[in-house]
């Protein structure tokens, strides 16, 4: 089985995990749009490729699928994800499989606004937001949300253009300076990560690992300490199940004085998934057995309490890379 990971860049430990699991049976083709990001060079095969809005960028995808007859594919980045999942069928034809969620499912996730829509007419609790100001500013009259507030772009990853917003001005400055934000509460309380895996076969959500976040870098956790809460894990599998997720998807939630909140959901590998991985989550494995046409076995909170992970830099080296 060959597996195709798609705009690898810095998700080293992501590929070494895949060439780990497919040892003796398969190999990991890793691309990216720069010969200096780092991950390509974990994978049995490397391609550089144009930028994902090059018009040919999909054409040189399919070269690859060909040339390297690759059995499954998936990308380690958001706008990536409904590109995949737009050209399912594509794939299919070559004979390949996309692992991850439908293209609405991606696309819902990456619209911010469009997730906390679907959150509150499904009854999950989720931070309370707003892409007209005017709503926003009637709600805060009527003491219904209050300052500081978080402004951000209603599209977008990565914790991008992300402001912490204590007034009315700077909300006005934003707004007129850049299109389509969105207003979200501040959710005062503890942030968690949870990293999912839903069986691409069944649908039903079969591994489940949660950590509370301890210190943020650039808009990934940097350190964490894992835990467990079946009112939690309850919450997720809801969620998970309702909305149709297939495959590795990382939530952002918050404990909010006791109270579990949604924030956002990415349908990829996030960050902080070694940390699941190294405590005995083993997602990778999981895709494999799909993938194989076998059901994953439910084995959700199987790991223990109080297991930390604390990022740290690494370099490497390498001669020509940019050739």
């Amino acid at each position: 089985m060959n597996i195709l990971i798609l705009s690898a860049g810095t998700r080293n430990k992501v590929v070494r995990y895949f060439r780990e699991a497919l040892r003796g049976r398969g190999k990991v083709v890793a691309t990216d749009m720069s010969p200096l990001a780092p991950a390509v060079y974990e994978a049995d095969v490397r391609h550089i490729v144009p930028a994902m809005k090059d018009p040919g960028y999909l054409d040189v995808i399919y070269g690859i699928c060909r040339e390297e007859k690759i059995d499954a594919v998936l990308s380690l980045i958001d706008p990536e994800l409904s590109l995949l999942a737009e050209h399912e069928k594509e794939f299919a034809s070559l004979g390949v499989r996309v692992i991850g969620s439908s293209f609405a499912l991606c696309e819902m996730a990456l619209d911010k606004f469009c997730m906390y829509r679907f959150l509150l007419e499904n009854g999950f609790p989720a931070a309370r937001s707003w892409m007209d100001k005017e709503e926003f500013y009637r709600a805060l009259e009527r003491g219904e949300v209050s300052f500081p507030v978080f402004v951000k772009p209603a599209r977008g990853s990565a914790s991008m253009s992300i402001s912490k917003v204590s007034d009315r001005e700077t909300v006005e400055l934003l707004f007129a300076h850049e299109k389509d934000l969105m207003i979200q509460e501040f959710l005062n309380g503890q942030e968690i990560g949870a990293d999912v895996y839903i069986d691409m076969l069944s649908g039903k959500v079969t591994s489940i690992f949660t950590k509370k976040k301890l210190k943020m870098r650039a808009g990934e956790t940097d350190k964490a300490v894992s835990f467990r809460d079946p009112k939690l894990f309850e919450l997720i599998v809801s969620f998970a199940e309702k909305a149709g997720f297939r495959g590795q998807i990382d939530i952002d939630i918050f404990d909010v004085d006791g109270r579990y909140v949604i924030s956002e959901v990415n349908p990829r590998f996030g960050g902080g998934y070694p940390h699941a991985h190294e405590a005995g989550c083993d997602h990778v494995k999981l895709i494999l057995e799909n993938l194989e046409g076998r059901e994953t076995e439910k084995r959700i909170g199987a790991y223990e309490d109080g297991i930390y992970m604390m990022k740290y830099n690494e370099i490497m080296i390498r001669k020509g890379a940019t050739e």
